[in-house]
């Protein structure tokens, strides 16, 4: 796989990257479509790609989703959002989920320390 550190963003890049290859590449007709429809969903419509980033974020804290957590921070990062913003999705995500989502919050906060870092 890769060099980096266990849990690292470069070491979940080249996983996702590697395991949607293979997922994809097995040509299941059901899993491609849901694949296709996921990036679909995402792309601008009557809300614009930010917006749509920012619903998967607070969905995917509410869900406790850590790979979909770490994924959305990245597209949100690459879309734009602010620090500021991010605390405000942190904080929907809170209330919505409750205090489970705190643990989740935390790794965010951790993915986004990291980007930082990395930039």
């Amino acid at each position: 796989m890769s060099d980096a550190a266990p849990g690292s963003l470069a070491e979940f890049r080249a996983f996702r990257e590697q395991m949607n290859a293979s997922i994809l590449g097995a040509g299941n007709l059901t899993i491609n479509r849901f694949f296709a429809l996921d990036g679909r969903a995402y792309e601008a419509g009557a809300l614009g790609v930010k917006t749509k980033e920012m619903l998967g974020l607070v969905s995917s804290m509410v869900l406790r989703c850590d790979d979909c957590i770490t994924y959305h921070i990245v597209r949100c990062r690459e879309e734009g959002v602010t620090q500021e913003e991010f605390l405000e999705i942190f904080s929907v995500a809170l209330i919505v989920g409750g205090s489970i989502v705190i643990p989740h919050l935390r790794r965010a906060m951790a993915r986004l320390e990291e980007l930082a870092g990395s930039a």
